[in-house]
């Protein structure tokens, strides 16, 4: 199974980018995605996640309104799009697929229970 995510890059505050994640190796349309990012001296922290079927989404407070999170199962990829980028941004993206339903809302949000993982893309939103 490989994840590739990409997309990201520099981009100035207020500014936005559209990551993505191509998928092969399974099949996608049985799992659930998400994004997670990571910076510099941080934990690794929630920033989205989609259904199987793209029916419900889920999303980290500080990006609520302004990123929105897609999936095309017959492309076997999904997408964060990142709108209004503030420099607390900043971090390497990576996209995870999990199971196909997670009993509670909550376990979207856990990386523990995402088996497979992309490579990250770097975002850099500077001030």
């Amino acid at each position: 199974v490989q994840l590739q995510a990409s997309g990201g890059g520099l981009v100035q505050a207020g500014g936005s980018l559209r990551l993505s994640c191509a998928v092969s190796g399974l099949t996608f349309g049985n799992s659930a995605i998400a994004w997670f990012r990571q910076a510099p001296g941080k934990e690794r922290e929630f920033v989205a996640a989609i259904t199987w079927s793209g029916g419900s989404t889920n999303y980290a407070d500080s990006v609520k309104g302004r990123f929105t999170i897609s999936r095309d199962n017959a492309k076997n990829t999904a997408y964060l799009q990142m709108n209004s980028l503030k420099p607390e941004d900043t971090a390497v993206y990576y996209c995870a697929l999990g199971a196909r339903v997670y009993s509670s809302n909550y376990l979207y949000t856990v990386p523990s229970a995402y088996k497979y993982w992309g490579q990250g893309t770097q975002v850099t939103v500077s001030s």
